[in-house]
């Protein structure tokens, strides 16, 4: 079990010993020439995820959604490619003790996966969807120091997971949930009544979206370093200096549209933009609008339909 001097380390050095060992977290698999000991390290990562999300003290306070992923052992090629139907990760409710939860699959595990995972479940988000003017933003984005306020914006809490919720958008009822791991999603299932009063109705008009991660298990507090339990020595040296204050928010997405871009591919059906804007057809009036993120990096879907008279 991992320890600092007698005490068990708290969530925030918990954090700071994983930051050390995230250099190959974009990695699919993990080279073994590359690999620091700790990354191979199984019970390093199946202890740390232990403390974070089980057994440690702010874990036991149940802060967090009670349920708990347990990512499966990466293949060659995939996830058990053997295995038909099986998803790459199975779900248990909280429990005080980490083996009796996953059972007989605690071999299937790879636990460094899990605790990522995890980490970016138990972590609070918003979305911000707003109508900005086009002209101010793009001064906005020249001079940082030009405010930006919004013609209209809707926040709304949402929750990561591993899974992927499609719609039936001339019905707007879930049809099924498919699992989307590696992917990460935030379906907004309410988003007919949410986003209603969302119209773009003059051509300086922009449509903008923000993702933002504000609390939960990804931002641990400092002020609980120091209130760890006491328990037997393993002395193991954590880098102080990596230890950061509290940050109130971080943007994980951010883009916008501008109002022609989205009339011409609503009106056109296709794809025009390559891989800024696509639009989907359903079965309704209702299409499905996708914009990817800056660089490529995420993917928004978007429901759009015509407004009368605009």
């Amino acid at each position: 079990m991992i320890r600092i001097g007698e005490e068990t380390p708290s969530r925030f050095e918990l954090l700071s010993m994983v930051k050390k060992h995230s250099n190959l977290l974009g990695k699919t698999t993990v080279d073994e020439q590359d690999a620091s000991d700790v990354e191979l390290d199984g019970q390093f990562w199946h202890d740390v995820f232990d403390l974070y999300f089980v057994g440690g003290k702010e874990s036991r306070g149940r802060q967090d959604d009670d349920l708990i992923f347990f990512v499966r052992k990466w293949r060659r090629h995939g996830f058990h490619d053997n295995d038909e139907g099986l998803a790459p990760y199975f779900v248990r409710r909280w429990a005080p003790e980490l083996d009796k939860l996953t059972g007989e699959s605690l071999s299937e595990v790879d636990w460094r996966r899990s605790f990522y995972l995890n980490m970016i479940a138990h972590t609070s988000y918003s979305v911000t969807v707003a109508i900005c003017s086009h002209r101010a933003l793009i001064n906005h984005q020249a001079e940082q120091g030009t405010p930006l306020s919004p013609i209209y914006k809707v926040v709304k809490t949402v929750y990561a997971s591993p899974s992927r919720v499609n719609f039936h958008l001339d019905s707007k009822k879930e049809v099924e949930t498919t699992p989307a791991y590696p992917d990460i999603c935030f379906a907004i299932d309410d988003f007919d009544s949410t986003f209603d009063a969302v119209v773009l109705s003059d051509t300086d008009h922009c449509y903008c979206v923000l993702l933002n991660a504000l609390d939960g298990a990804a931002f641990p507090s400092e002020k609980d370093t120091n209130d760890s339990s006491s328990s037997n020595k393993l002395p193991l040296r954590i880098d102080t200096n990596s230890l950061k204050s509290k940050n109130s928010k971080l943007t994980l997405f951010s883009g916008f549209v501008s109002y022609q871009m989205v009339r011409d591919a609503y009106d056109a059906g296709s794809s025009r933009f390559g891989s800024l804007l696509s639009v989907g057809h359903s079965s309704g009036k209702t299409d499905r609008l996708y914009m990817k993120g800056p660089g490529g990096r995420g993917e928004v879907e978007v429901a759009v339909s015509g407004v009368v008279g605009q």
